[in-house]
């Protein structure tokens, strides 16, 4: 018996079958939009239906050249383009799954002088404002999906996804706050619904009835003026009538001030919204965003809130999932923990997209860790991400590995940001490479500060040094003070800090620190904490659901302090970093900008402003926190390399200048591909 009973039932679709309830969600890769990628997206896919996904979405092509995310980006037209997809489908078909095209039609999203919508409003997050289609232009773009959707058929795909929700083009005729047309597609709720389920109408008449028909349904706008709830059942049992085989979930829009993905929102937040839809509907109904773990899937299906779970970024970290969840290998799952570096911030930089925790995401076909031909004898010296995943990759390869730690566990800086309030999730990870160690063979050493004499006298072909960062203590007079604790001290190491304190530093770990010390407990963990934080309202008459914010009081008055004179946190992520800066401004973190710190005493620390020191201040406070940087720690590779050893540096101890988990794995990992 599955542990897991409800996530791996098969679904019956009548005219097809989903081998289990796993829907790997659409995310553009980047790989779409060039026909040179097609065998690296074939090959992509094609890992994740071994995994054991019962249905894949891709990211999405547009119908049309109006409906181009980005010039010359992902479309499908034409019969060249759709036989070119054959490569794809054939692969997935090979490995027991089936996967469905996404038609995502940018609408005012598109970055595009040519772009189109619904009407000439321009949004916040473009710098093109679009044109309002004709009457003409809806019935021809209608028509356009129709056709898309029929070449999907001819590239011999299963289905179809059509994108309705995010603020993209259905979207904006969908909600008032873009749509301010007169004629039949806009103006009442009905005239501006008739899109979406025209497009599902004409689309099922292209393919006919056995092929599979997802509608993406915008189901929270979280927007000023948004559809309210009565709007959104309404378009719910639209598409139904008019041929949709499923209904997926999409929550909010990308201009939306309440975050959705990131990994500070609690697991399965908007589940209750999937639940209302489920309820009023007769077809199959797919729950989506921040589920990454099976029991959280399972319990969704087993209280009947949905008939499917959709994860896209859990399974870019890794492809497994499904089969690992089936074969109650669930302690080895590496867990999707939301940081967006490597998947939505490359996808919004125009880069391929790829994944933290697993480098090989995007790049399977270049990034493999194949069985060694001669087995090799490795130390590798550090614990932190880029070790663990050096010391891990190379014992998967069939190498022998000793790795040393000099703390009594294993994790380095991974350990510190999974005790930030939202950054929970970072925990996952530790247990897998926990985990993996155990069944890779790989000999931890703990509470082992490992020597050059020690490693020399171990006969180790080759070392690896993954020794990480110390923080950086800036030359400030009064620094030794005892009011003055590194980031390290505050968080790692629990020492007691006051009610008023300034922070030296607005890099990330600068933010990080300034959320532990305001926000009291983990929102994170509960949902109706996190919704008041945010202006989550479930009044199902408000546009959009969105209520004034009632952030919890701050636990402390932080002060965060930076030389640059530039604005804060504009180094942070670009799909995560304005969470953080919204997050500290909500706790009434003070910003100062453009400082001279002159010393640290008693009454707090003391700063002045430019080059002549000018309109010099106290920041009275009990303690001052330490974020200026770190310092690579590298002890070692003098003198092993003066005793001729072959030394590898990676992660931290390589590069200091910004903490970069993304960097330290994908070092650790492509390092261990090829020794």
């Amino acid at each position: 018996m599955s542990a897991y009973p409800h996530l791996f039932e098969p679904l019956d679709l009548g005219f097809t079958t989903l081998r289990n309830r796993v829907v790997m969600g659409s995310m553009h890769t980047g790989l779409e939009d060039r026909a040179w990628h097609i065998n690296r997206l074939a090959a992509y896919f094609a890992e994740r239906a071994k995994g054991g996904v019962g249905l894949i979405i891709t990211g999405g092509y547009a119908p049309n050249r109006t409906g181009w995310l980005l010039p010359f980006g992902a479309k499908l037209t034409n019969k060249t383009e759709a036989y070119r997809h054959r490569a794809i489908t054939k692969a997935v078909h090979a490995e027991g799954g089936k996967i469905a095209l996404q038609i995502l039609h940018a609408g005012r999203y598109s970055y595009m002088p040519t772009s189109v919508s619904a009407s000439a409003i321009k949004a916040p997050i473009n710098p093109f404002k679009p044109r309002a289609l004709s009457g003409k232009g809806v019935e021809e773009t209608i028509d356009d999906y129709a056709r898309c959707a029929a070449l999907a058929k001819l590239a011999g795909y299963d289905g179809v996804e059509i994108m309705g929700g995010e603020g993209y083009f259905i979207n904006q005729f969908l909600a008032e706050r873009t749509n301010k047309r007169k004629d039949k597609w806009g103006g009442s709720p009905e005239n501006r619904r008739r899109i979406a389920g025209e497009i599902v109408r004409r689309v099922r008449k292209a393919v006919g009835p056995d092929f599979i028909i997802v509608f993406r349904l915008s189901m929270a706008d979280f927007v000023e003026k948004g559809q309210t709830w009565d709007e959104i059942a309404a378009v719910a049992k639209d598409v139904e009538a008019a041929g949709a085989t499923i209904i997926n979930t999409d929550i909010g829009w990308h201009e939306a001030r309440v975050p959705t993905i990131v990994t500070s929102v609690p697991r399965a937040a908007f589940v209750e919204w999937t639940a209302k839809v489920k309820d009023i509907v007769d077809i199959p109904v797919c729950a989506s965003n921040r589920i990454n773990m099976p029991e959280t899937a399972e319990e969704i299906l087993t209280r009947g809130d949905s008939d499917l779970v959709s994860l896209a970024r859990p399974l870019l970290a890794d492809p497994e999932w499904a089969r690992k969840a089936q074969d109650a290998r669930v302690d080895e799952i590496n867990t999707c923990i939301a940081c967006n570096q490597a998947c939505l911030d490359h996808a919004f930089q125009a880069k391929t997209v790829s994944c933290l925790l697993n480098p090989r995401a995007g790049h399977e076909t270049e990034l493999k860790l194949l069985p060694t031909r001669r087995t090799r004898k490795f130390a590798v010296v550090g614990a932190g991400p880029a070790g663990l995943s050096a010391a891990v990759s190379l014992a998967q390869r069939g190498h022998h590995v000793d790795l040393f730690e000099a703390d009594d566990k294993i994790g380095g800086q991974f350990d510190i940001a999974r005790r930030i309030p939202g950054k929970e999730e970072f925990s996952e990870t530790i247990r897998y490479y926990t985990r993996q160690i155990e069944i890779t063979g790989v000999r931890l050493h703990l509470n082992t500060k490992a020597t050059a004499e020690q490693l020399v006298a171990g006969g180790y072909e080759e070392i690896i040094l993954a020794t990480g960062v110390k923080p950086r203590i800036p030359n400030i007079p009064g620094i030794d003070h005892p009011k003055v604790l590194t980031y390290a001290e505050l968080v790692r190491d629990g020492k007691p800090v006051g009610k008023k304190v300034a922070v030296i530093g607005a890099g990330g770990i600068g933010f990080d620190v300034s959320e532990f010390l305001t926000v009291e407990g983990h929102p994170s963990l509960k949902l109706d904490e996190w919704k008041e934080e945010w202006g989550v309202s479930d009044d199902p008459t408000v546009p959009g659901f969105l209520t004034t914010p009632r952030p919890s009081p701050a636990a402390r008055e932080v002060v965060l302090l930076q030389r640059k004179s530039s604005s804060f946190g504009k180094d942070l992520g670009k799909t995560s970093g304005w969470v953080h800066r919204a997050a500290v401004k909500a706790k009434g973190v003070e910003q100062i900008g453009g400082v001279n710190y002159e010393r640290i005493d008693d009454r707090g620390l003391h700063i002045s402003f430019g080059e002549k020191r000018q309109r010099p201040q106290v920041i009275e406070c009990d303690n001052v926190i330490l974020c200026a940087g770190q310092e690579s720690v590298r002890d070692l590779q003098e003198p092993l390399q003066n005793a001729g050893v072959k030394v590898h540096l990676i992660g931290g101890a390589d590069l200091a200048s910004e903490l970069d988990a993304k960097r330290a794995i994908n070092q650790g990992t492509r390092l261990a591909a090829g020794l």
